[in-house]
Parts: structure tokens; C-alpha cells; sequence
């Protein structure tokens, strides 16, 4: 899938602007401030009815504006063209459209590209807490195994009615003995969720042991599932039961899949607590790497990347094997102030900014 048209009107300091992309490479050339994090905050809006840089979307909202809006086409292949639409208001929310109608998130995600995205503000995943890092690999499960990409939701709503139901057993409401089927609901939609997440580390764990070497980062780099409890059913139910009492006194459900972390080290030690800003950087975009490269292998196709200031943390021959990596195939958008700091072989398309509002630019 490629994003062939972006219109965003108005979103941040962006009024309308409607962008032709095509496939490959783009890079976006401006000076600090002209608006090229925007730019690939607006295509994610678009994509994701959702922000990387906030968890409040009323911020995309300019100033003296009543609403952020961004519009996106996409080229599914053959005749199947989609357009999605995101908007927020500061008093009804946000709006996420397909083709004109709303539509459920896993609908829409059926008809976009998978979307990640390199930017400061994305380090999160390597140094915040184990639920980012858990997110994006269930994320990444269901673009490299459709099948089981209802995995996460699953589980999730069988631990919400658990969790539900150890507040009525200890105000008293029900038997202790209701829990048993929960228990067994629980494990049996947490036990395929562990395998699923095993699985995708394992597939990551080469790629992002080359992609991080080849990026500069000292040190053995590894990838990790590090699960709190076994993955078989049995012992999932075992551990449910042995830990009930603790559970019905926490009111929650303290054994399972959603506890789970997912571990990024170097030559040992964990980049989330010992890394460098840079060290993590690079680890982030080496995580990224692996995930193109397996999609690339697995089926055949690669999400579209959104690389954000991504050339200012290497050096040339670095910059030049990235971009290497990324003419195996694929949609990248790359930023930078500088044109001098992107290889030649990423500036066959370029888009120069800030641009002016109203204009057509075609890339």
C-alpha cells in the first residue's frame, strides 16, 4: 500500500497544503520551524486517527482554529483506491473516516499501510515503560500475521471481565468459585498471545543484532520476549489459582501476558536504564529496521516509514547504508534541515519547505 496524496487543512501550523507523494524515498528539506515534523505528524494522523508526539489531540488544533483536519489517499493496488480522514474539534473529539463513513479502528487498519515512525518523542518505546514496547509488538503481530492480529483485543477483554469480577467476589456480591471459568477464559486467550509475542521476537532477534552493527551502535544488540509467566495453559491456570487470594486483595489480575516486557540490550545490559540518548536513538531506529526487514522477507510487503531527523544521529557511511536498506522496497518520508545531510540516493524526490498555504507541491 502507498499514500499517493496528502491534504492537511488545517492542522499545527499547516493550512492548506496538499502534497503528492510517490513511492521510494521523499525527503523533506526546511529549516527548524518550517513545519516538516508536522508534515509526517499529519500523515500519521491521517493513517492512525492518532498523534506520535501526543496523547491530546486538540494540540494538532491551530491556534485560533475550531478544528484539525488531515486527509490522506491510498493506493491499495490494482483499482482499490481509499481515502481516510481524521479530524479533531475542541468539543466533539475526533472523527476517523473511510471513504466518507466511520469505521471501527481494525477496519480501517485493514486499508492502510502498518505506519512507524522515528522521532524523539518516540524513544518512549525504548526507555519507557514495558506497555509501549508491549503495544508495538502486538502491533507488529497482527501486520505479520493477519490471523492473529485480534490476539491483544481478546485477551484484553477476557482480563477486563476477570479483573470486573474479583471486585464483586471481594465486596461479597459472588462466590469465590465464579472465577474458575474466568480463569480458564483468561489463560486460554493468554497462552496463543505469549506464543504470538515469542514468535515475533524470535524473528526479530537477527535482523536487529545486523541493523543495530550496521548503524554504529557498540556492542552485541539484542531483542528479547520476556514473559512474567510460562506460555502453556496449564501453567497459566496454575499460577491464576495460586495467586487468587493476592489478586482478590489488589482487586486486579497479577498473572499473565499484560505484564509482560519486551527487553532491548547491549552487550548485556538494558538500553531502557544504561543506554545513552544517542545509544537509544540508534536502538529505536535498529528496532525499526528489523521490523521492515522481516515484514519485507515474511510478506512481502514493508510499512511505511516516517523518519524524523533520523540522519543528524549517524554518520555518512551510515546515512548511506540506511538509505541503501531503504530502496529494498517500501514508502519513506525522511526530514532533515539540511539537504547536504541526506545521500544523493534519497533526494531524487524532494520536498522543500515551509510551504505556502494553499499550494499544490508534487514531490
Amino acid at each position: 500500500m502507498i499514500v499517493t496524496r496528502l491534504a492537511a487543512n488545517p492542522l499545527r501550523s499547516l493550512d492548506g497544503v496538499l502534497v503528492e507523494l510517490p513511492p521510494g524515498t521523499t525527503s523533506i528539506i526546511g529549516p527548524n520551524g518550517a513545519g516538516k515534523t508536522n508534515l509526517l505528524e499529519a500523515l500519521y494522523f491521517a493513517l492512525t486517527g492518532r498523534s506520535f508526539r501526543t496523547s491530546d489531540r486538540r494540540e494538532l488544533i491551530p491556534h485560533g482554529e475550531s478544528l484539525g483536519r488531515s486527509e490522506v489517499t491510498v493506493d491499495a493496488g490494482g483499482s482499490m483506491i481509499h481515502r481516510l480522514l481524521a479530524s479533531v474539534t475542541r468539543l466533539e473529539g475526533r472523527r476517523h473516516l473511510l471513504d466518507g463513513a466511520p469505521a471501527e479502528p481494525a477496519e480501517i487498519a485493514r486499508h492502510r499501510p502498518r505506519v512507524t515512525v522515528f522521532s524523539p518523542d518516540r524513544l518512549i518505546l525504548v526507555k519507557g515503560p514495558p506497555g509501549e514496547r508491549r503495544a508495538h509488538l502486538d502491533g507488529l503481530i497482527a501486520a505479520r500475521w493477519p490471523a492473529r492480529g485480534e490476539l491483544r483485543r481478546v485477551f484484553g477483554q477476557a482480563l477486563a471481565q476477570r479483573n470486573a469480577l474479583l471486585g464483586r467476589v471481594a465486596a461479597g456480591f459472588v462466590s469465590a468459585d465464579e472465577l474458575d471459568p474466568w480463569d480458564h477464559a483468561l489463560a486460554t486467550t493468554a497462552a496463543p498471545l505469549i506464543a504470538a509475542r515469542e514468535e515475533a521476537c524470535g524473528e526479530l532477534t537477527e535482523p536487529f543484532a545486523e541493523a543495530a552493527e550496521d548503524l554504529g551502535l557498540p556492542g552485541r544488540a539484542e531483542i528479547a520476549y520476556a514473559p512474567r509467566s510460562p506460555g502453556g495453559l496449564d501453567e497459566i491456570l496454575a499460577g491464576l489459582r495460586e495467586r487468587r487470594d493476592a489478586d482478590l486483595r489488589l482487586g486486579r489480575t497479577s498473572w499473565g501476558p499484560h505484564l509482560d516486557d519486551v527487553k532491548l540490550t547491549m552487550d548485556g545490559r538494558a538500553l531502557r536504564r544504561y543506554g545513552s540518548q544517542g545509544q537509544q536513538r540508534v536502538a529505536l531506529l535498529a528496532l525499526m529496521s528489523a521490523e521492515r526487514r522481516t515484514l519485507l522477507g515474511a510478506v512481502g510487503t514493508a510499512p511505511l516509514m516516517l523518519l524524523d531527523d533520523v540522519m543528524s544521529e549517524l554518520d555518512p557511511p551510515r546515512r548511506d547504508g540506511l538509505v541503501a536498506h531503504l530502496a529494498e522496497g517500501g514508502q519513506t518520508l525522511i526530514t532533515a534541515a539540511d539537504a547536504a545531510a541526506v545521500p544523493r540516493a534519497a533526494r531524487e524526490f524532494v520536498i522543500d519547505l515551509p510551504i505556502n498555504a494553499a499550494r499544490e507541491v508534487a514531490a
